[in-house]
């Protein structure tokens, strides 16, 4: 029989078993489920949909990536934030936007 190994934060995960690393992720899953008090709010945040790049914006809407970039420039800019390259769209806000403005381009 092998010994119990004591696992502690220092316990490097290829020195657990299949079994510990189970049981690691069942008492992390229930500490993220359980009566947390930031649970509430982590929920809250998690049901905003978010799309990513100009290829997400095309998804979104169903149009080439020519049309998703006059989106990006135009109706959905309040929608966006964008650090750089790196570009986020708010999908709910986003297919509101779109809605609400007559003007998209075609």
């Amino acid at each position: 029989m092998a010994t119990q190994l004591q696992i502690t934060d220092e316990t490097p995960i290829a020195m657990l078993t299949v079994g510990q690393q189970r049981e690691l992720f069942k008492e992390w899953f229930k500490e993220l489920s359980g009566d947390n008090k930031s649970a509430p709010t982590s929920s809250v945040q998690s049901s905003k949909r978010y799309v990513y790049g100009i290829a997400g914006i095309a998804t979104l809407f169903q149009t080439s990536y020519a049309t998703a970039q006059k989106l990006k420039d135009g109706v959905l800019q309040p929608a966006i934030y964008q650090q750089g390259r790196k570009i986020m769209v708010d999908a709910d806000l986003a297919m509101e936007l779109f809605r609400q403005n007559k003007n998209t381009p075609k």
